[in-house]
């Protein structure tokens, strides 16, 4: 069957997203632009995906459990999980690498984690936006200890990713599924052979505003509508 997909949305979270990406107006956006599955994936943090599991349990959008992580390399990389206890095991693994630097909301945003009610419960005193002292290869082990998937971020762009950093994708890491921001630059880097043509290519919004989010325009064929049936496909 053909789904419709968004599995990279940033909360508020993430100090560099808007504060008015609620687990509300993120499912319901979702919801309003078609879409089948999205997840969420902030910031080297999973602390506000249980809420917007809840609500898209409400108004029927299947929500992944993610989050983005910054390897010591500054490579960005998307990391899905089959549910929550793995999401949550995962973050435990992240807050042991993530520097013990305070954030500045004043300079860098607020990291705000919400309840399915979109009401503030907390906030990430520590900096979201700092790379975890941890490598790309850790990174990818873990995530396969849990069963879940790594999906290389926005691997055209200049800045924080698997190409720009390391200059050429590690073929013994397995990787399966990327993610590419624009489409005649994914062209450039499979025609210089940069990156093989045999991979799965998704196109997510890596929105950190409403407006961001992805229309209904970027379809995966799966056997199924389960988180399950996604996270086999991906891998």
């Amino acid at each position: 069957m053909k789904i419709y997909y968004d599995f990279h949305i940033h909360t508020a979270l993430s100090p560099c997203s808007d504060d008015d990406m609620t687990p509300n107006n993120i499912v319901n956006m979702a919801k309003i632009k078609e879409l089948d599955v999205i997840a969420i994936t902030d910031h080297n943090s999973c602390k506000n995906v249980e809420a917007c599991m809840k609500v898209g349990t409400q108004v029927g959008i299947i929500v992944i459990p993610g989050v983005e992580v910054q390897t010591k390399e500054e490579v960005h990389l998307v990391c899905l999980f089959r549910d929550l206890n793995a999401a949550y095991i995962f973050q435990e693994y992240v807050d042991k690498k993530l520097p013990n630097i305070s954030n500045k909301p004043s300079i860098f945003g607020n990291q705000i984690i919400y309840n399915e009610f979109d009401e503030a419960i907390g906030v990430e005193e520590r900096l979201l936006l700092n790379s975890l002292e941890t490598t790309i290869d850790e990174v990818f082990e873990k995530v396969k200890e849990l069963d879940g998937v790594v999906i290389p971020a926005h691997i055209d762009k200049d800045t924080y990713s698997i190409i720009s950093n390391l200059g050429f994708m590690p073929d013994y890491l397995d990787i399966n599924t990327v993610e590419y921001s624009s489409f005649d630059k994914l062209q450039r880097l499979i025609k210089n052979k940069i990156i093989k043509n045999n991979l799965m290519f998704l196109k997510n919004s890596d929105a950190h505003n409403l407006g961001h989010i992805s229309e209904r325009e970027n379809f995966l064929e799966v056997e199924e509508l389960s988180i399950d049936a996604i996270i086999d496909r991906l891998k």
